[in-house]
């Protein structure tokens, strides 16, 4: 289960939650009542380099022309 970062608008509380996918977001403070935003941070795996793609692993046309 995926865990979402929120902030409050109005008293800038912030906090983490375990919630499901299929759960509908947080929209009130538990402080203040107050709305709540989401915050985005980056992802926690980076695939970098060569091999993620499929272009990556399919073999090269040849270069070579017959004449």
């Amino acid at each position: 289960m995926p865990s979402y970062a929120y902030r409050c608008k109005g008293c800038d509380h912030s906090f983490e939650i375990y919630q499901s996918f299929s759960e509908d977001a947080l929209t009130t403070c538990p402080q203040c009542e107050g709305p709540l935003r989401k915050v985005f941070s980056t992802p926690g795996v980076t695939f970098k380099g060569s091999g993620f793609y499929r272009t990556d692993s399919a073999k090269k046309a040849s270069s070579s022309s017959s004449s």
